[in-house]
């Protein structure tokens, strides 16, 4: 069970989780396709008709990933505005909330940022294999032009969010279902539940049909392999061992600050939280799921001394509506994903990326670790005028990333939860 198939069972709202269709997609599948269609490829290289045969095969994979990409701009838009109408109605519950989402925003925030800093410094000192790199920028649709920062700044708000839907313009659309989100959040009572109703049951049911395409996924997981190997050989097996590492990297740096946000706004000692965490994190491993991690994380906030109020209130909240690794981690794939298509990330770019990295973050809801890994990392990648096709390919390898994302969730759930322990008991000695 992945990390991410379980925030909306913690949610606020109860009928929208009960509305998320039961979507899975077998990795060991998948991951056998990905093996097979390597080994076939590998096989067909050196052949003098394997060429015609692996363009023909992987053709098959780009119809399953279109399928894929079709989905992505709607199934983004419904869950920005559920995502917003949750978050707002989760402030609405005081000042601990506030408190809580506001550490919420500055740790994503900052894991964002380091993303966007420290991953094109570590690619350009440990470069993408370049044999996988020129067979998948060869194999690639031309990207869109690079903005400069003044294109940037026109681009935000559309003239017309559906040509700017059709376009592939995420970001101006995303903003302007933000704003409807925003708007929807002060009408009052019936009109607000009817409407919060309607992009809960579209959402719904576009989840429905990207589950029936990644049902799928073994055979264009297989397609797309063969193609990739035939063209570029071991070099592409190179790159998704380089691209696991850079990744993980990314969710590591996440977790380790975790243990800083305990020692630090927690004022706890640092081997005390360690010690503490050790039974979590063995429970978030062998689960890879928060939710699954919850009782864990209130037992070790019972042994840090964090409060049974604090605890029993931020916990949930973090399990529903924070993941620490995921804009950073997301945003480092967009990156990892540029550099394999020789996309050219300007700083307007990249600061295109943050944004969308951030802005979406509240939109993921409990959805499996496949379809997360293409709705996350997908509005991103199109933001950035980043080919999505590569990402047909590393969904299938994502469940090794996919265990970092779960440990430095969790680390990250219990450091916030004791720092907001620590304000909030810090804000009731001041008052008395």
């Amino acid at each position: 069970m992945s990390d991410t198939n379980d925030r909306a069972a913690a949610a606020g709202d109860s009928d929208f989780a009960a509305m998320i269709p039961a979507v899975r997609m077998s990795a060991g599948w998948t991951l056998g396709g990905l093996a097979a269609g390597f080994a076939i490829g590998l096989a067909l290289a050196g052949t003098a008709w394997g060429p015609g045969l692996a363009a023909g095969v992987e053709a098959v994979g780009g119809l399953w990933l279109r399928g894929l990409q079709m989905a992505i701009i709607p199934l983004v838009a419904t869950l920005v505005v559920t995502g917003v109408v949750q978050t707002v109605a989760a402030a609405s519950a005081g000042a601990m909330a506030r408190r809580t989402l506001a550490l919420f925003v500055v740790i994503l925030s900052a894991g964002t940022v380091m993303a966007a800093l420290a991953v094109p410094a570590v690619l350009d000192r440990i470069p993408v294999p370049a044999g996988a790199a020129l067979s998948l920028r060869g194999a690639q649709a031309p990207a869109q032009a690079v903005p400069g920062f003044a294109d940037f700044l026109n681009s935000v708000v559309p003239t017309n969010v559906i040509d700017a839907a059709a376009r592939d313009a995420v970001l101006p659309t995303v903003l302007f279902f933000i704003l409807l989100a925003a708007a929807i959040t002060r009408l009052p009572e019936r009109p607000r539940q009817l409407l919060s109703d309607l992009f809960a049951a579209l959402a719904a049911a576009l989840l429905v049909v990207i589950g029936w395409v990644l049902r799928l996924a073994p055979i264009g997981v297989f397609a797309l392999a063969l193609g990739v190997a035939a063209r570029s050989g071991t070099e592409a097996i190179a790159a998704l061992g380089h691209y696991i590492v850079t990744i993980t990297a990314v969710g590591t740096v996440v977790m380790l600050a975790g243990y800083g946000v305990a020692v630090w706004a927690g004022r706890l000692r640092l081997g005390a939280f360690a010690r503490a965490l050790l039974p979590v994190q063995a429970v978030a491993l062998s689960t890879q799921s928060s939710l699954a991690s919850l009782p864990a994380m209130l037992a070790a906030c019972r042994s840090l001394g964090v409060r049974s109020t604090s605890a029993e209130f931020v916990l949930p909240l973090a399990v529903a509506l924070f993941r620490a690794t995921g804009p950073a981690m997301n945003l480092g794939v967009a990156i990892y994903v540029a550099r394999l298509t020789g996309v050219v990330l300007s700083p307007a770019v990249l600061l295109t990326g943050v944004v969308m990295a951030l802005v979406t973050a509240p939109s993921s809801v409990s959805l499996p670790g496949s379809i997360s890994f293409v709705t996350a990392i997908g509005p991103i990648a199109l933001a950035m005028g980043v080919p999505v096709g590569p990402l047909g390919l590393l969904v299938a390898v994502e469940l090794l990333p996919d265990l970092m994302r779960t440990l430095g969730n969790v680390t990250m759930d219990v450091a916030v939860t004791a720092a907001v322990d620590r304000a909030t008991a810090d804000r009731s000695d001041g008052a008395d």
